[in-house]
């Protein structure tokens, strides 16, 4: 079966084309997070909220073992809106499987999208044993459980699915033996971190237009705070390629 892929237009109206993350990585996202979840849970309830809950209800008779048992949905729903919001659509499982949430119109999700994905990942994932939401991302053309319909969401793997080149064959270096890097520290970045910046500039090389000059704008003070660089470069396309050449020579 053909891998199913997505295009999102950024609010930069640039158009990328990303691979839906499939049935399999999701559920063993949402299961790596379960684990996360009871674990953590079972070590606060025990260290925190007995010995409150206990000093709060000592006299009225309040049954623990109820509240050990309902406090984790409650905790739960939040857990997931915590880590969707603080690390932009990424719970500690989807980190773990490189996936994330985005939005399809471009954006990042904000908190009403995120609380509705969790409200009703009670019925996709939970009261109907994972049915409902399996059989919706199976058989959905954009992967969408109820949750995702309902906030306008998806789950997408974090490079895009029309990149066909490897990372050597980015730029053509024939002697670098001599070559002083300027910035050393971009050896923190990935090899998709890479690609994503050699794409962005072959659009604008061939799309010279005001979008993508806003997305080289925007790329390169994003990189800049990533990096730790103050000094704004005089050239945009100039940065992005030195950044390039430096981090080939630094990690061949």
């Amino acid at each position: 079966m053909a891998q199913k892929t997505i295009e999102i237009t950024t609010t930069q109206n640039v158009t990328i084309e990303y691979e839906l993350a499939l049935l399999r990585e999701r559920m063993l996202a949402w299961l790596l997070d379960l684990v996360v979840f009871v674990i953590s849970y079972f070590l606060l309830f025990l260290l925190l909220l007995r010995p409150l809950l206990s000093a709060v209800f000592r006299d009225s008779g309040f049954d623990l073992g109820f509240a050990f048992f309902l406090l984790p949905f409650l905790f739960y729903f939040f857990y997931n809106i915590f880590f969707e919001i603080w690390n932009a659509g990424r719970t500690p499982g989807k980190m773990a499987l490189n996936i994330r949430v985005v939005r399809l119109d471009g954006k990042d999700p904000e908190w009403s999208d995120v609380v509705m994905r969790a409200l009703l990942h009670l019925v996709d994932s939970f009261f109907s044993a994972g049915i409902i939401g399996s059989l919706l991302i199976k058989t959905t053309g954009k992967s969408q459980r109820l949750g995702d319909m309902a906030a306008n969401t998806t789950v997408i793997k974090l490079h895009s699915a029309r990149i066909n080149y490897r990372l050597e064959d980015i730029l053509n270096i024939y002697s670098l033996e001599r070559y002083q890097p300027v910035y050393p520290q971009v050896s923190r970045l990935g090899e998709h971190d890479m690609i994503y910046i050699k794409k962005v500039l072959n659009r604008w090389q061939q799309f010279p237009n005001t979008a993508h000059n806003a997305l080289l704008g925007e790329l390169t003070a994003r990189l800049m705070d990533m990096l730790d660089i103050d000094q704004r470069p005089a050239s945009e396309p100039e940065f992005l390629k030195t950044l390039l050449l430096d981090y080939i020579v630094l990690t061949r």
